[in-house]
């Protein structure tokens, strides 16, 4: 293995990515063996994103020596830091298939290895490999959009003005709702103590007295 002189940007990046990953589902078939594995496309689909968030990228450089085929894989952060590593397998036949295939089988390995991610049998488990983090940050970006009703509701909430945050509460549908009534623990954007509010006959009839006077 080689890199660069220092690495220690590209590991807090790597830190970084790695938290937000899952596992490279098995979606390929083995005949032989009869048998599931993650196949390349599988490998790159698990990292591509985690590692672009985290200013990484890589390239693979096919590699032959003394009957042998392989790939260099190279990873790379924004700095310019970089980790290398050199991955070769037995050419068991002499031939441009067998070449390509040897080639691939070691682009999988290597990537998935230096990258340090785990197989997974399917989506949902690939999902729960994911640390917490993660999944909060996921869903702070699903619910972007909702973020100015939020604001509104908890502002309300903390200078004890009810009826705009019931307001704001009910302009949005119940899907909405739905989507933002997590639990704290699970990343949702409302403490405990709002939500106790939130839930009192005080909070709910609030826009009622407004509508009223109006």
């Amino acid at each position: 293995m080689n890199s660069s002189e220092s690495i220690k940007n590209l590991s807090a990046a790597l830190v970084k990515a790695q938290a937000s990953m899952g596992g490279a589902v098995k979606d390929s078939k083995n005949p032989f063996f009869k048998s599931s594995y993650a196949d390349l496309t599988s490998v790159i689909m698990a990292i591509k994103e985690p590692f672009s968030k985290a200013g990484i990228a890589y390239t693979q450089f096919p590699t032959n020596h003394e009957n042998r085929v392989g790939v260099v894989t190279r990873l790379m952060h924004e700095s310019g830091e970089w980790l290398e590593t050199s991955y070769t397998l037995p050419l068991v036949k002499n031939d441009p298939q067998s070449a390509g295939s040897a080639i691939t089988y070691a682009r999988r390995y290597a990537l998935q290895s230096i990258a340090g991610i785990p197989t997974a049998d399917d989506d949902a488990e690939s999902a729960m490999l994911r640390s917490e983090s993660a999944r909060v940050e996921d869903y702070r970006d699903q619910i972007s959009d909702l973020m100015p009703s939020v604001k509104a509701i908890k502002d309300g909430i903390a200078i004890g003005d009810f009826s705009t945050a019931n307001e704001s509460w009910k302009e949005l549908s119940d899907t909405e709702k739905q989507v933002l009534w997590v639990a704290p623990s699970k990343g949702g954007v409302f403490t405990t103590k709002e939500r106790e509010i939130m839930k009192t006959t005080q909070f709910r009839e609030a826009g009622i007295f407004v509508s009223e006077a109006i």
